[in-house]
């Protein structure tokens, strides 16, 4: 049987698996990926892992600056797509595009729409608190992950679960549910539902500035930041003058002052919040690298009762 011929549109590692099995199943004609960026000390262009993928695989690539740029559809029009799929691309595909190949545009988005749309939905889920999450592959449309849904697949959140390891779950999962919907879609099965539009929410960028732990809040609204926010930006508060970035914690039961640290414990340190103790586990001091919390406070000699600044 022919395989469709089929555009991937990605960026990140994330989209990676997804690639991989849709090269599998499909005629992978061309890929799609962000610029090279500069990274690091030396500002050396570093490669999007999707494109290193491709390359590693002789599929031909394409790196527009402006992907709804009038002479870039010509190009994906001379290619010819039945199909595109796109995972984390960090473009915004234009009407041109989207009505280009016969078969549409599927969208594999982490998260269970119409919950978390947005560019973010994996750290967001955490940061707020939710105990499941999922990938859902959709139709794309004009809007912002707005399309009718086709598949879903969902995952919990455990109480321990950083983004970082949410994000590593994810990416495999979004592969199999991909291959689900593409399977379905060639077999003329696929059905199109409808998002609710009023139960939405969004997931914006996340920024730096949005890591500043506010001791004021509960030990759980601040362990959901700090697992939300690890790997990036990740969390962190003043003590000393000096930033610390929190990389893991606890929620603990008791009362302290918020932002005071009022004990050293085997594993880490006792910090008072608006409601509840938190134990941070791991932490950064400035240009160090990551430690337990309790090794750093016996090896700084610092004296309690010490407060981060709120």
């Amino acid at each position: 049987m022919k395989k469709a011929r089929v555009i991937f549109m990605g960026t990140p590692d994330f989209a990676v698996p997804c690639l991989a099995r849709l090269a599998e199943i499909a005629d992978v004609i061309a890929v799609v990926t962000q610029p090279d960026k500069p990274k690091g000390r030396g500002q050396k262009l570093l490669s999007p892992p999707v494109k290193q993928f491709a390359q590693a695989h002789g599929i031909a690539v394409y790196q527009p600056m402006r992907v709804k740029a009038p002479e870039f559809v010509d190009v994906l029009r001379e290619l010819s797509p039945e199909l595109i799929v796109v995972v984390a691309f960090g473009q915004i595909l234009s009407k041109d595009i989207l009505q280009l190949p016969p078969l549409g545009c599927i969208n594999v988005h982490a998260s269970l729409l119409p919950r978390y749309r947005g560019a973010a939905p994996m750290q967001w889920a955490i940061v707020r608190g939710e105990k499941e999450t999922g990938v859902t592959t959709m139709f794309m449309d004009e809007g912002l992950d707005t399309g009718d849904m086709l598949l879903t697949a969902s995952l919990p959140i455990t109480e321990t679960m950083t983004a970082a390891e949410l994000h590593d779950e994810m990416m495999l999962l979004g592969a199999d549910v991909l291959e689900k919907t593409l399977c379905a879609l060639f077999q003329g099965t696929l059905k199109r539902v409808p998002q609710a539009d009023a139960l939405s929410t969004y997931a914006p960028l996340l920024a730096k500035e949005m890591g500043r732990i506010d001791w004021q809040k509960s030990a759980r609204e601040i362990h959901d930041l700090v697992r939300g926010l690890n790997s990036w930006p990740g969390a962190y508060s003043m003590l000393a003058g000096q930033k610390f970035k929190i990389w893991r914690t606890r929620v603990a039961e008791g009362t302290a002052n918020p932002g005071e640290i009022i004990s050293v414990t085997k594993k880490g340190l006792l910090v008072g919040t608006g409601e509840g103790l938190l134990e941070i586990l791991e932490l950064q001091a400035p240009s160090k690298k990551k430690m337990a919390a309790g090794d750093y406070m016996r090896g700084h000699g610092l004296r309690l009762p010490v407060c981060f600044d709120l």
